[in-house]
């Protein structure tokens, strides 16, 4: 019987509010103490738009309303556990209370501009850049 190797499907979000966007410090490998962008695995049944908004409050406490598809990204490399696909979308808040849950650490709004300068996780920094071109 052949055994076959299949991507596994990821979300990220991108969540602006005002001049700023939320990110999150990785508390696990890989990447720990990273940060990064909100996001994680697509669970099985379940939507990307529903991981999205599921991932977001998971990790940020905040509720997300979202905005546009900004890309899917797709390198083989991108995580070094696996081959991962990551279907990514920009977001907006519904309310301000943000706080840490999940897998992160920490969570907290950057200025955009300083977030792009930073050493972000993943292919983050690659994501950002396409998001604010």
């Amino acid at each position: 019987m052949t055994e076959y190797k299949i991507p596994s499907l990821t979300v990220d979000a991108i969540i602006v509010h005002e001049d700023k966007i939320v990110l999150i410090k990785r508390l696990n490998n890989p990447h720990m103490n990273k940060w990064a962008l909100p996001g994680g695995f697509v669970e099985y049944g379940e939507t990307v738009e529903d991981a999205t908004i599921r991932e977001a409050k998971e990790e940020t406490n905040l509720d997300i309303n979202l905005d546009d598809l900004v890309g899917v990204y797709s390198d083989p490399d991108r995580d070094p556990r696996r081959h991962t696909v990551s279907v990514v979308y920009k977001a907006t808040i519904v309310g301000d209370v943000i706080q840490s849950g999940s897998d992160a650490k920490d969570a907290r709004f950057f200025n955009i501009e300083d977030a792009m300068k930073m050493d972000l996780a993943f292919d983050h920094n690659e994501i950002l850049n396409d998001a604010f071109k």
